[in-house]
């Protein structure tokens, strides 16, 4: 049978791989000159950037999806842990910058040096946050909710009485409970991020992130995440899969109430069994499909909520910064006015703003000439195109005000002066180059009425043939929820309804 991927992210380049090992014949057709998508990187005068993700996380997911390749991550990558974790920044004037470094016992005693009974307090609140990733990994992540038999599980029933306020309670009321410390109140509420959220609307059951970078530990792909993108290429590419890019889709091609094939922006037509779109879910609903053929019309979509947006910095940096980690959060005082300007109804850049900081070059030499730093700048800002492109004077205006406070609360006084080269990425720019829904940077928010069930599937409800997989369905955010909705477009295939992931070439 032949299929049609649409786009060459990592969802795009991950279904055509699985699909490829399954027999079809594949052919990821990717609109631009290069594939990643948000994944993507950029080189300039010797500095190589990453331009979307930068941790690496539930590396058993990857782990995971190497295996039904045949393979395994540490075959494929150079994985290194990064110690610290990451080195959260405050607002001045205030305390010195925390490092935060991986493993139970190390982060219950920064918890306890902080706040007295906060260490025993962490104790039990990364039991809770383990005991919730699990769940999360065994029961909803891998589920693709075709049924509620999974969700009726008796074993599951019975946790309902703990589940229950995690699903209903916020990450930060969860947390403040917990914790009096606004330092560390920040640093178990950021996750919220990850997930397209703030913490003052994310459920708490995604707490169970803490036990990802406090617990579980933090690594980096040496060569930048864009050597994951090439290994999940070239994995799809050795299966079977074809890859073209430059190869803009115009329309999904349907006929009898099903999916023919695909119809590029040049005026040619492929022709196709099963066409799985992994660009951004919004475009492919209401501008590759007609209005009677779309699960998710506009109606649909103006009573949801999208990620934030995002400003990004690239900068190539003169001179060593040791005062930056490979990874930095910088905490504004005022946390929630900050989240307000994000998700309120008055959005606008917040000032100042929470921050985050990648230094790759800390621990990676090909990421910047020698002498000189990389660094990669994400600025939370609301979804909307609005705001620019990077490039406009707003734009540059706001990223001026980005280095400028970089430079004061890291200790890095001449940072302006010492940078060689720099380029801006605004919500101007994710619209016109990813297609992405009001400009946001990431997917759907991460709120309980999109996420699980309530998340669009990955199947077409009007469209036989027709499936989706990236960071707007199931199950969510972040590369490795990506490899998951690869995963979950092979499960209905299958016709596979279990809760939990496939089994792994060789398992018993």
């Amino acid at each position: 049978m032949k299929a049609i991927v649409v786009g060459g992210g990592i969802s795009g380049l991950a279904t055509a791989g699985l699909l490829a090992r399954e027999g079809y014949d594949v052919t990821v057709l990717e609109a631009r000159s290069a594939t990643g998508g948000r994944a993507g990187s950029w080189e300039h005068g010797g500095f190589r950037f990453d331009t979307g993700p930068s941790w690496y996380l539930m590396p058993e997911v990857f782990e995971h999806w190497f295996r039904l390749m045949d393979t395994t991550a540490t075959r494929e990558l150079e994985l290194v842990r990064l110690a610290p974790a990451f080195r959260a920044h405050f607002q001045p004037p205030g305390a010195a910058p925390i490092d935060v470094v991986t493993g139970r016992e190390t982060a219950t005693a920064l918890f306890e040096r902080i706040e007295t009974g906060a260490g025993p307090r962490l104790g039990s609140y990364l039991d809770s946050a383990r005991e919730a990733y699990d769940l999360a990994v065994g029961r909803f992540l891998y589920d693709t909710y075709e049924s509620s038999a999974g969700l009726r599980d008796p074993a599951l029933l019975r946790r309902l009485p703990q589940l229950l306020p995690l699903l209903t309670r916020s990450l930060a009321a969860h947390v403040e409970r917990r914790f009096s410390d606004r330092r560390l109140r920040q640093i178990l509420g950021y996750p919220a991020v990850f997930l397209g959220s703030s913490p003052y609307r994310a459920p708490s059951l995604y707490h169970l992130m803490s036990h990802l970078d406090l617990a579980d530990g933090v690594l980096y792909p040496m060569g930048g995440f864009t050597s994951v993108i090439a290994a999940v290429e070239r994995l799809a590419a050795a299966a079977g899969a074809k890859i073209e890019t430059g190869a803009a889709v115009a329309r999904i091609l349907t006929g009898g109430g099903r999916a023919r094939g695909v119809r590029l922006a040049d005026g040619t037509e492929r022709d196709a069994d099963l066409v799985v779109s992994t660009a951004d879910l919004h475009h492919t609903e209401t501008a590759l499909l007609g209005e009677g053929e779309r699960t998710y019309p506009e109606s649909w979509w103006r009573r949801r909520t999208p990620s934030p947006g995002a400003l990004l910095l690239m900068l190539g940096v003169e001179g060593e910064l040791p005062q930056l980690a490979h990874h930095n959060l910088l905490f504004a005082r005022d946390w929630k006015a900050n989240f307000d300007a994000i998700f309120g109804r008055r959005p606008k850049i917040p000032n100042p703003a929470s921050i985050y900081v990648c230094r790759p070059s800390a621990t990676d030499p090909t990421a910047a000439p020698p002498g000189h730093e990389n660094l990669f700048v994400l600025v939370p800002v609301p979804a909307d195109p609005g705001i620019g492109r990077g490039g406009d004077l707003p734009v540059e205006a706001a990223a001026d005000r980005v280095v400028a406070q970089i430079a004061r609360w890291c200790e890095v006084p001449d940072l302006a002066e010492r940078i060689t080269v720099r380029r801006t990425v605004a919500p101007g720019d994710f619209a016109a180059d990813l297609n992405a829904w009001r400009g946001n940077a990431l997917g759907l928010e991460h709120t309980l009425r999109q996420s699980a069930f309530f998340r669009p599937g990955n199947a077409s409800r009007k469209v036989k043939g027709l499936m989706y997989a990236g960071a707007s369905t199931l199950p969510g955010i972040g590369l490795p929820m990506c490899l998951i909705s690869a995963e979950l477009v092979l499960k209905r295939l299958r016709g596979d309804r279990s809760p939990g992931p496939l089994p792994e070439p060789g398992a018993d």
